[in-house]
């Protein structure tokens, strides 16, 4: 795949390495320019090993000091590709549940003011969730589009397409949730700040190896995370939504995640990916 652009395929890991490695082939097979970075949360198995071994100039790892969660990972992402100047950031699963084969397809529709989304449940899609997955899916999926008045069928998956130039007018202090529930939040603000939402239908399979790693908790702690941005939504002007031009640091350490992701407020330093304060 050729491509002028400078793209960054984000990763976040926890106990992925069976998959990895077939992972960044498949990845490699349309591109052996692409950067890779993977965030991995303190796995504890062999995922430093395998990506040593796979002698990849293009590939990082960034390797946490503790299990942060899902929703730190992708603000990391989103920082990362910030201040490294990426064009556009592409954020998928490490379980195969996301194939790699449709980041092309995905891409295609990239511009400066373009959100894409890989959808299991627009025209044309597919998804091997069967019984209460699918059940449980379809209903979430449907409860946000309803309630944030989002015209995607997709809105909780993390296969996406940023463009960086949208992701620098975020308000950085905003992405406050974790897990599933940033990413829904992600799509809403995407929306607040005037970006086009597009779809592109993916076959969503069941993960290749391993078990989820969804706590089971998620989907009580997400409805509740919906229904937050959704008075939000009716109560706060769209103004609200854009960078307020805070002033942030990209080199403080933060002591929790190690990350270099600053917000400075009133001589008061706080992490924008763990949300730890520093004064």
């Amino acid at each position: 795949m050729k491509n002028n652009k400078k793209i960054l395929i984000a990763i976040a890991t926890y106990k992925e390495a069976e998959n990895l490695e077939n992972l960044i082939k498949e990845i490699r097979k349309f591109s052996q320019n692409l950067k890779i970075l993977i965030i991995n949360d303190f796995s504890g198995d062999k995922t430093q090993e395998l990506l040593k071994n796979l002698n990849d100039k293009n590939l990082e790892l960034i390797e946490r000091p503790k299990k942060l969660g899902l929703g730190t990972a992708h603000k990391l992402s989103i920082f990362y590709s910030i201040k490294f100047e990426y064009d556009y950031l592409v954020t998928m699963d490490a379980d195969f549940s996301h194939d790699p084969s449709y980041i092309p397809k995905l891409l295609e529709k990239k511009g400066p003011n373009n959100f894409i989304i890989g959808s299991r449940f627009c025209k044309g899609a597919k998804s091997d969730y069967t019984g209460l997955r699918k059940a449980i899916s379809i209903c979430g999926n449907y409860s946000a589009k309803k309630l944030l008045n989002i015209e995607l069928n997709e809105i909780t998956t993390y296969f996406r397409v940023y463009s960086v130039n949208l992701l620098k007018l975020l308000p950085f202090d905003e992405l406050n949730s974790q897990g599933y529930s940033l990413g829904v939040k992600l799509v809403w603000l995407m929306k607040k700040i005037g970006a086009q939402l597009i779809e592109v239908p993916i076959y969503f399979k069941d993960r290749n190896k391993g078990k989820s790693k969804i706590p089971k908790l998620q989907i009580f702690v997400s409805f509740f995370d919906l229904l937050f941005i959704f008075l939000k939504n009716i109560f706060i002007n769209q103004k609200f939504y854009l960078n307020k031009n805070n002033t942030y640091n990209f080199n403080i350490v933060c002591d929790n995640c190690q990350n270099t992701f600053f917000s400075i407020k009133k001589n008061k330093s706080t992490c924008l990916v763990c949300n730890y304060e520093k004064n």
